[in-house]
């Protein structure tokens, strides 16, 4: 008993000396996928994409086929950015999903305090990453999903350290076209610790979206509009992330600037698999434009592209792919439809011979046969 005491005084204590920041395991804030980056980043808003599967969980619940995607992103002075998931169906609106990813840099010059710059490349390198692994649960109830999902973090820096988070998510559809989405980030809160002994924590932060969908049968397709908030519990650190000007402040303090710190996108999906992509990563601010396209090549196969804009850094490719073993293995069927032949049309037995008043019998009119549906592979 003294011992369990102990160990609950020594966690109290260590949680009253861990240091409060804005960001703490940031790099678990990262879209990977080039859907959602093409659509200014309201991944909260986005369905079926797996590659969003961090910061959306709930989306889980409609797993109704194993997928595997990836995605790759090159950001500055070689940094890279790699993401690989997989979801698996549970059965019914409910599935399961894993995913596994690597942000950082190789090949930085490396050279000792004190000694002299080498000529040429003949210098030590390094690496500096950030590993994440993620376990993530969705499922439907009714005209609700929801999802959790829970991320370990290993970084390589100058020192190691390890972080760990645990986010919840759900949506709810109001009517055809519409729903609502929320998002509660780092509810077990954000926390890391260094080799050194620092512990660092974030504390949890609310988000909402909304989508909204209306078919364009002139157009042979829909069209979505999707809506992503900033922070509700306290403002974000975001005052060096475009013009230099703070905002995301919180929503009862202004809420028109903590709208223009929000996001928006819209996507016009063609009935023949194209997809067509444009947002802005902050309202607020017309150079976060982005812009992307899609395509479904098969009904196994799906390729991503997204273009992020920026009115100080390069700008940000994005590439991303999504693959479907079982429905490549085992695609569905269709349905065939066989014309009726003339003996389906035509009585052929004493059944289907009427009485007349007089006793005797006449042959029913042949009727029209609405033909039949069989499957086949």
């Amino acid at each position: 008993m003294v011992k369990q005491i102990l160990l609950v005084a020594f966690a109290a204590v260590n949680v009253l000396a861990a240091d409060r920041v804005v960001g703490a395991n940031a790099s678990l804030e990262i879209n990977a996928g080039a859907r959602s980056a093409g659509l200014g980043g309201t991944i909260l808003a986005v369905e079926e994409d797996i590659l969003g599967m961090t910061s959306n969980p709930y989306q889980l619940a409609n797993t109704m086929e194993t997928w595997a995607g990836f995605s790759h992103v090159a950001y500055y002075e070689g940094t890279q950015y790699d993401y690989a998931a997989m979801v698996l169906p549970l059965g019914d609106f409910h599935g399961l999903g894993l995913s596994f990813s690597r942000f950082g840099a190789d090949d930085i010059p490396w050279i000792k305090e004190g000694e002299a710059i080498p000529e040429g490349s003949e210098y030590n390198t390094l690496s500096i990453a950030d590993y994440i692994f993620t376990l993530a649960w969705g499922k439907r109830f009714g005209s609700l999903d929801m999802g959790v999902s829970f991320h370990g973090l290993y970084r390589e820096l100058d020192q190691t350290g390890w972080g760990f988070r645990g986010d919840l998510g759900a949506r709810y559809r109001l009517f055809s076209g519409l729903s609502l989405a929320t998002f509660l980030k780092g509810w077990t809160s954000s926390a890391a610790t260094w080799e050194s002994g620092t512990y660092e924590y974030s504390s949890p932060e609310l988000y909402v979206a909304g989508r909204y969908d209306q078919p364009i049968s002139y157009f042979y397709g829909t069209l979505s509009l999707l809506w992503q908030s900033a922070g509700i519990f306290h403002r974000e650190d975001r005052d060096l992330d475009w013009d230099g000007e703070v905002r995301g402040g919180r929503l009862w303090d202004d809420p028109g600037d903590w709208f223009l710190g929000g996001r928006a996108g819209a996507e016009f999906t063609f009935d023949f698999g194209l997809s067509l992509r444009g947002g802005l990563a902050s309202i607020g601010e017309l150079q976060s434009w982005t812009a992307g396209a899609g395509l479904e090549l098969s009904n196994w196969l799906k390729v991503d592209y997204a273009f992020e804009s920026h009115p100080v850094l390069s700008a940000v490719h994005r590439v991303s792919i999504c693959v479907s073993p079982g429905l490549f293995m085992h695609p569905p069927r269709k349905p065939t439809v066989i014309a009726p032949s003339a003996t389906q049309t035509k009585a052929s037995s004493v059944s289907e011979l009427e009485p007349t008043e007089e006793g005797s019998q006449i042959e029913k009119p042949e009727e029209e046969s609405s033909g039949g549906v069989h499957w086949e592979e």
